[in-house]
C-alpha cells in the first residue's frame, strides 16, 4: 500500500472530503492551457515574468494574473531577486502532476497504448 493510501484511509469522513475539494480545486487550476504552460516551464527550474513570458508566448499581463493565481493558490512560491520576482514550483507533486497530465495528452495525441 501506498503511503498515500495508507494516509487516506486514516482520514475521517470529513478529512476525505475535504482532500478531494482540495485535489478538485488544485486539477481546476490546471485546465487552464496557460497556468498548465506556466507550471510546466516552472518545473524546468525557477524563471520570472520576463523568462516566462517568453517561453510560453503569453502576454506579461496574462502570465502576470496566472502567476497571481498560481501563488493565491500556494502552488507556486515567488522571491524578489533584486529588481525581479523569480518564481518556483511549490513541491515537486505538482511537477509529477503536470508532467502525467501531459504524458496523457501525448498518448491521446499519438495514440499510444495505456501502460502503467
Amino acid at each position: 500500500m501506498s503511503m498515500s493510501a495508507a494516509h487516506a484511509d486514516a482520514l475521517t469522513s470529513q478529512q476525505r472530503g475535504k482532500r478531494f475539494e482540495v485535489a478538485a480545486s488544485v486539477l481546476a487550476l490546471l485546465a487552464d492551457r496557460t497556468r498548465l504552460a506556466l507550471l510546466n516551464q516552472l518545473s524546468l527550474g525557477e524563471a520570472d515574468v520576463t523568462t516566462l513570458t517568453e517561453a510560453i508566448g503569453a502576454s506579461r499581463p496574462s502570465v502576470s494574473q496566472h502567476l497571481a493565481k498560481l501563488r493565491l493558490a500556494g502552488l507556486v512560491a515567488a522571491r524578489k531577486d533584486g529588481r525581479h520576482v523569480v518564481y518556483s514550483l511549490h513541491h515537486g507533486h505538482l511537477r509529477r502532476l503536470v508532467e502525467e497530465s501531459l504524458n496523457v495528452a501525448d498518448h491521446r495525441i499519438g495514440s499510444l497504448p495505456p501502460h502503467d
